[in-house]
């Protein structure tokens, strides 16, 4: 009898042993005794159509481990993370669509002076500048106001939490049209420019962009996927990255392929019900990434839609990082939704670039530190006019700005990538005065914390300021230009076109102070052939003058992004877009 209740003893623990980790489990398997899981679910059934050539990518992305950085980090906003978009779409010859370029975007490819005096030992310590100019087109003076994004905590000391990390992907029938074509140039009327796709598709750009990010999860790491089409599909539960064969699930993934209509809503959803069963755990960071060429229609907006379940998850604790996939990729639209809390998206260029940037800043991508920061500015001399530099700039007052979210960022030396938002102020009375300021904000366990400093507006030679007032106002003059430009195309506006003369009083203010162009009622559409007015040549001209002056006054050549951009619009020669 002891012999039978011993074997049942023994089979019991053997079957304990091999049962593969749940998604709520707390402790990672240990690899040395239990074979890894290759426990991917979703089977592809496009018989007919070839399987994804295998990529060299699946083994050559290791986590990049460099020495740790002295200093201390820095911090950026929520949001838009490039303009890789706005100008693949240049490059290709198509009209951008007006929120592929954005100010915190265009700040985030340049490193600001943040001005901080003396030593941060705080979390979050704002650092304030202010600046006056005169407007290089209308003359008039005008005053700006920059808040450095500086912090206490050192590089070397910067460690992401762990993660529950869903990645939901768009495997929809548009995903596998080229990265460098618009999809629904082949149902409309462009049938013209638009031939048989020869450029690596989105779908592949796409799934060597999840095996590289794949990469950098460690074993104690948690990740699930889901695939959808008008229908979700579960690829993978969430489980830890050491009880897994990742060679196998990389081999997976990129033998995904495209198929079906688009229902973000239905993958989002799916995402978000991988977290059921997870137990809070303060250890870890709850993130999904979703990636797509972001093609739905407007209902997504709705709080059913996807607006409404991404805002959900964050007040659940469950963060969103949007990745946008080919020139078609609707900026717009995930601009709207990336103001939520905790939520920011890049624009793919090529998966080897995005490989890039994730060796640079994954473990950065996915950790917010920084919560419902509220600026309040008290002066009797001076309001807010305009803020430029955060996704949340419509939430701004005469007397407070508002960012829902910071995350960490680069410094060099003594200054920090995208580490700068700025505000253009408005004077009430004649008389000049000092300006008291108090910031409040949430760290990430939910305590509250404030910081107070008073200002004297003056007109400082800070590098950071300066060097933020010409990259909006280039941001402002890109924005106008795309207003006006597409109202030539798919948009049917109430106002028309005005002269050059006029148009060079608003240009350079900020785009919400004229009526905006009527939106179509669908997000899908085909592409517009860029094309460049003589008016906004001109315009374009002199403004590259002004900027090139400052550029060389500043004495910083990474400003040769935009000016770049500005001689190839002088010289467009309003063309058909490449075939």
């Amino acid at each position: 009898m002891k012999k039978v209740f011993l074997l049942f003893i023994i089979t019991i623990s053997v079957i304990f042993a091999a049962k593969p980790i749940e998604g709520n489990t707390t402790k990672p398997i240990n690899t040395l005794e239990s074979k890894p899981l290759d426990d991917w679910e979703y089977n592809a059934t496009q018989e007919a159509e070839k399987l994804l050539e295998k990529s060299g990518m699946m083994r050559s992305m290791p986590m990049s481990s460099p020495m740790a950085p002295a200093g201390n980090i820095g911090f950026a906003v929520g949001g838009a993370k490039d303009t890789n978009n706005f100008k693949e779409n240049i490059d290709r010859g198509f009209l951008p669509k007006l929120d592929s370029i954005t100010y915190e975007g265009q700040f985030y490819q340049h490193f600001f002076d943040t001005a901080l005096k003396g030593e941060c030992k705080d979390l979050f310590c704002p650092s304030y500048v202010s600046a006056k100019r005169s407007n290089p087109f209308t003359k008039e003076e005008e005053v700006f106001l920059s808040v450095g994004l500086n912090s206490g905590i050192k590089a070397s000391d910067f460690k992401r939490k762990k993660l529950n990390l869903v990645i939901v992907l768009d495997i929809s029938g548009s995903m596998g049209s080229s990265f460098d074509q618009y999809y629904y140039d082949k149902f409309g009327n462009r049938q013209d420019v638009v031939q048989a796709y020869s450029g690596k598709s989105k779908m592949k750009v796409a799934d060597e962009s999840i095996v590289a990010m794949l990469s950098h999860l460690k074993g104690d790491d948690k990740c699930g996927m889901v695939l959808f089409d008008d229908r979700a599909y579960r690829a993978m539960k969430l489980n830890f990255i050491a009880a897994r064969d990742m060679d196998a699930i990389k081999k997976h993934i990129l033998e995904i392929q495209d198929k079906g209509g688009t229902n973000w809503s239905t993958g989002y959803k799916a995402g978000v019900e991988l977290f059921d069963g997870i137990e809070k755990n303060s250890e870890y960071e709850n993130r999904i990434i979703f990636l797509t060429d972001a093609m739905p229609n407007l209902g997504e907006l709705d709080k059913k839609g996807l607006f409404g379940m991404a805002e959900d998850a964050s007040k659940q604790g469950i963060n969103t990082t949007f990745v946008g996939i080919g020139v078609d990729f609707n900026n717009d639209l995930v601009e709207f939704v990336s103001k939520i809390k905790g939520a920011n998206y890049y624009s793919v260029h090529s998966s080897e670039g995005f490989a890039k940037v994730l060796d640079e800043e994954f473990e950065y991508m996915v950790t917010p530190l920084v919560y419902d920061l509220s600026l309040k500015l008290e002066s009797k001399a001076y309001a807010i006019d305009a803020v430029y530099g955060s996704p949340d700039a419509s939430k701004a007052t005469g007397e407070i700005m508002k960012i829902n979210t910071l995350f960490p960022s680069k410094k060099s030396e003594e200054t920090t990538k995208g580490g700068i938002v700025l505000l253009k102020l408005k004077k009430t009375k004649a008389a000049n005065g000092d300006i008291a300021l108090k910031v409040t904000y949430k760290d990430r366990d939910g305590i509250v914390r404030s910081n107070e400093q008073q200002v004297i507006i003056e007109n400082s030679q800070n590098s950071g300021i300066h060097k933020a007032i010409l990259l909006s106002d280039y941001v402002n003059l890109m924005k106008n230009w795309l207003i006006d430009s597409r109202a030539d195309c798919h948009d049917q506006p109430k106002w028309v076109n005005q002269k050059p003369l006029i148009l060079q009083k608003r240009v350079l203010s900020y785009p919400a102070t004229h009526q905006m162009y009527l939106m179509m009622s669908e997000w899908e559409r085909g592409s517009c052939a860029l094309k460049v007015s003589d008016g906004y040549k001109k315009l374009f001209s002199v403004f590259a003058k002004h900027y090139e002056g400052q550029m060389k006054t500043l004495k910083d050549d990474s400003l040769n992004i935009e000016l770049d951009i500005l001689k190839q619009l002088i010289n467009t020669k309003n063309q058909e877009p490449k075939k």
